[in-house]
């Protein structure tokens, strides 16, 4: 039973420490892509190499995310959370007064371990603090951490980077860290259930094969191409651990991940939607940067500046969307919101060299607040179908899906840019061979080719996202709102 039920108010003190902790946690996720070049530099290490600072977190994060599940249900949420911000702290030392690149990694590393547990613990705090007919309001304002923290971290970066030190993106987090500890260690209460549940070893190990093995395919795949021997062996051995997993889950008692979620209809409907969602807005973040910086040539910080406007949309609109998802549940606010999201994602496929950047930010705004209307309604209307004794593997499901099918999206779409691309910029050149084969001896004549071939990219993975939100769109008519009354009844039943 919820605290509301009980009686009780929601523990706003406790929510407030856990916010305050995620936010730290996920504005870290998006501080750092914009620094690789400059501390690649000041390193003196390659971009394979210093591309580990983003894969390693990612890694970490996607392989810890399904044991969470185990952690929230076996451990006190005061002593996970305790844990959880020291680890995320000690990494975030280590990582601003790192004396050499391998010290920087391994802060990063610990980092994610700290910081992947944040999430799953405090969605699930929030499910058990609010009844079931008002989550939607609560999910929203989580939605406002979720979103605006990262969102607000490549702008951010980019003026650090630009104007002060890349040290300063972790010496800015540390104080932060530092408090929510504090806090935590002064106010924070326990208020999840446990119990004493046992860990398959095993599943982890595979966990850690199958989703490793897929997350660094994927991220590889996106510089390597997915032809490369390396990507194609990590991600079979990946899909293998995967499936493995999956078999396993199935079979025991007390699974790692209980993939039972599955069974309830608009859990499994939400999570599609999330998949094919997560995807599209995953190609976003690449290609719009990629279109603004190096297509038109505006600098990192112009350009971070350009997509904020869009994240704000995004983070106004959650706490209003989770109230009207309270309101008219979730299959009309994901159909208009995925309608609006199909039409922004349009637009940004017809992006020129002689787009104004008004018009770029317009389009992308108009395509985050579609987004806006979706995530948050069709997760809460899955975990509201979820008795108790599942919620923390519905938000582990939710979360593991979200990291793995932003990572493949993300290769997807850069492998699908650079093809076209490559097919165009070719095409081109055998054209002016053809007519005037002097042109070539041009600087300025060839980048204006290779300009030219990105365009066309991008334009086609635009266009390609496009057809991918309208799946997602149609899948919406399958949506129906949870009868929230019916799952308190069998909640009490099953006590």
């Amino acid at each position: 039973m919820t605290l509301d039920k009980q009686g009780k108010k929601p523990p706003y003190l406790v929510i407030a420490i856990l916010f305050f902790g995620a936010f730290v946690s996920f504005l870290n996720n998006s501080l750092l892509n914009v620094a690789l070049p400059t501390i690649m530099k000041d390193f003196e290490v390659d971009y394979s190499t210093v591309q580990w600072l983003a894969t390693g977190y990612m890694l970490v994060s996607g392989v810890l995310i399904p044991v969470s599940a185990f952690l929230i249900t076996r451990f006190k949420n005061r002593h996970l959370f305790i844990t959880a911000i020291s680890l995320f702290t000690i990494g975030t030392a280590l990582a601003a007064y790192a004396p050499h690149f391998g010290v920087l990694l391994a802060g990063r590393m610990i980092q994610a371990a700290g910081g992947s547990v944040m999430g799953p613990l405090l969605m699930n705090i929030m499910l058990v603090s609010f009844p079931r007919e008002k989550r939607g309001a609560a999910m929203g304002i989580f939605g406002l951490v979720m979103i605006t923290a990262p969102a607000i971290g490549p702008t951010l970066s980019g003026y650090i980077v630009e104007y002060w030190d890349w040290r300063v993106l972790f010496e800015m987090i540390l104080p932060f860290a530092v408090i929510s500890l504090i806090l935590a260690i002064w106010k924070l209460e326990n208020i999840l259930e446990t119990r004493d549940v046992s860990i398959d070893y095993f599943s982890i190990l595979l966990s850690i094969i199958g989703f490793g093995g897929v997350l660094y395919g994927c991220s590889t795949a996106s510089t390597e191409g997915w032809s490369d021997a390396k990507v194609l062996s990590t991600l079979i051995i990946g899909a293998i651990g995967i499936i493995w997993f999956i078999i396993r889950q199935f079979r025991l008692e007390q699974p790692l991940l209980d993939l039972r979620v599955y069974k309830y209809p608009m859990f499994a409907v939400g999570n599609i939607i999330s998949m094919v969602v997560t995807a599209a807005m995953f190609s976003g973040m690449i290609l719009t940067p990629a279109y603004v910086q190096n297509v038109r040539g505006i600098s990192p910080l112009d350009s971070g500046l350009m997509m904020l406007p869009g994240a704000l949309a995004m983070g106004i609109m959650s706490p209003i969307t989770g109230r009207l998802f309270d309101k008219f549940g979730p299959r009309i606010l994901a159909f208009v919101g995925l309608s609006v999201t199909a039409y922004g994602t349009y637009l940004l496929s017809t992006m020129d060299l002689e787009t104004t950047k008004t018009t770029i930010v317009l389009m992308y705004t108009l395509r985050m607040f579609g987004m806006s209307m979706v995530m948050m309604p069709i997760m809460t209307n899955g975990l509201n179908q979820l008795p108790n004794r599942l919620n923390p593997h519905g938000t582990a499901v939710n979360n593991t899906v979200q990291q793995v099918i932003g990572s493949i999206g993300t290769a997807l779409f850069v492998t699908l840019m650079n093809s076209v691309a490559t097919n165009k910029g070719e095409e081109l050149v055998e054209a002016v061979k053809a007519a005037n084969p002097a042109e070539l001896q041009n600087p300025t004549f060839i980048a204006g080719i290779q300009q030219q071939a990105l365009l066309e990219g991008i334009q086609v993975s635009f266009l390609v996202a496009t057809i991918v939100t309208i799946v997602a769109l149609i899948l919406t008519l399958f949506l129906k709102r949870v009868d929230v009354s019916k799952v308190i009844a069998e909640n009490i039943e099953n006590k």
